[in-house]
């Protein structure tokens, strides 16, 4: 199979330096081993994605001398796809729908408990307010979860490879760490038609993607994308989650952080091998 990498930035704000390491990284690892890297737009949240932001992704990453085979795969196009990967695991059992908001989950949570997580990386655990609601339940206001204890029992034993610096090596899923410090995440939100989670990892098999590569702020998801590609019977590529790039107060850069947008720099007459010093990567050989 062909050493392929992707890029998948959303079209909600600047590229900024921490996105030119990530695209320029994973371009660079596919280049050096004769393989493809590949562009997707994470355009699932429609309320905030924008046309213009769009262009600018693909006039930032030109300039920076990337290049991808066309069409660019959009998730905007593809919500029949995300459908059926809910429906299948619908079909397994594994969803209900979930009509709490972040209200409810606060009062619901209640005081903290010693020694219990209280946020995972889908962000606060869920309490499972919801989870004895049948599918046929759902409304328009629901979102779709994941009942992760009939997940993890209905999966087979999962593991990653990872090559990133702080990761290096085989990670084994942990059932019991996915109940208590995950919970079950949110497959469909609310006015989109999918989540992160179940996209990405339907659009990485869909697109053949061999080495996901990413930012360290994503390596505990992991955990949930493999789950998934085993209860899908998805391929899980090799991940590789690299360092963030952080302002000088040490907070990784977000797309607030104009300052640093790729497009400022352009406009103060910067190159893109300036670009690639910023960031700690060696000269293009192109």
């Amino acid at each position: 199979m062909t050493f392929t990498t992707r890029f998948a930035p959303s079209p909600t704000g600047p590229l900024h330096l921490g996105h030119a390491y990530s695209a320029l990284l994973a371009h660079d690892m596919a280049v050096a081993e004769g393989g493809t890297f590949l562009l997707r737009i994470e355009d699932i949240d429609q309320s905030r994605a924008r046309p213009e932001w769009e262009a600018q992704i693909y006039g930032d990453l030109e300039w920076l001398g990337l290049r991808w085979p066309q069409p660019v795969m959009r998730q905007s196009d593809r919500l029949p796809r995300y459908q059926a990967a809910m429906e299948q695991l619908t079909a397994m059992g594994l969803t209900y729908p979930c009509r709490c908001n972040r209200v409810d989950i606060e009062a619901a949570a209640g005081a903290p408990q010693e020694g219990v997580p209280q946020f995972g990386p889908d962000g606060r655990i869920y309490p499972g307010t919801c989870r004895g609601r049948l599918p046929a339940a759902a409304s328009g206001r629901d979102v779709i979860r994941l009942n992760m204890e009939k997940a993890v029992r209905a999966a087979e034993p999962g593991s990653f490879t990872e090559t990133g610096p702080d990761h290096d090596g085989t990670h084994h899923l942990d059932p019991e760490q996915l109940i208590s410090a995950v919970g079950d995440i949110i497959l469909v939100r609310r006015n989109m038609g999918s989540s992160y989670h179940l996209s990405v990892v339907v659009d990485d098999a869909d697109q053949g993607i061999t080495h996901a590569v990413r930012g360290a702020d994503l390596f505990e998801a992991t955990q949930i994308h493999v789950l998934l590609q085993s209860l899908l019977g998805l391929p899980a590529p090799v991940y590789h989650h690299h360092r963030l790039i952080r302002d000088e107060s040490g907070r990784r850069l977000a797309k607030r952080d104009d300052a640093r947008a790729i497009a400022k720099y352009r406009a103060e007459g910067a190159t893109p091998q300036d670009i690639r010093e910023m960031v700690g990567l060696p000269p293009s050989s192109g």
